[in-house]
């Protein structure tokens, strides 16, 4: 029989924040909202690709909704600190309308 491992992910305030390529998902995917941010272009600064365009989603997460219907609010942001802090203050007070 296969072992669960425990995964610990990178978290930001309090929640995980997992990379997959150029897409982000801020959020326990368990929870009814999530954050995805998409980096949409980048910038070189020495020796560092460093992010200057990011595309913010907070998702519903409901199965039972159109995947249209599933955006919330939509944003951009130009750096990548910028577009976390901003996914952060949309998930809380998503998760707090939720309950």
């Amino acid at each position: 029989m296969a072992e669960k491992k425990n995964a610990k992910f990178l978290t930001y305030r309090g929640m995980p924040l997992v990379r997959c390529g150029n897409t982000l998902y801020y959020g326990n995917m368990g929870d009814p909202y999530v954050v995805m941010l998409q980096i949409l272009s980048t910038k070189q600064v020495e020796d560092l690709n460093v992010t200057n365009r990011v595309f913010v989603l907070l998702l519903n997460n409901d199965p039972n909704i159109n995947p249209k219907d599933k955006i919330v609010q939509k944003g951009e942001k130009y750096s990548l600190y910028q577009a976390i802090d901003l996914a952060s203050v949309w998930l809380t007070r998503a998760l707090e309308q939720s309950k």
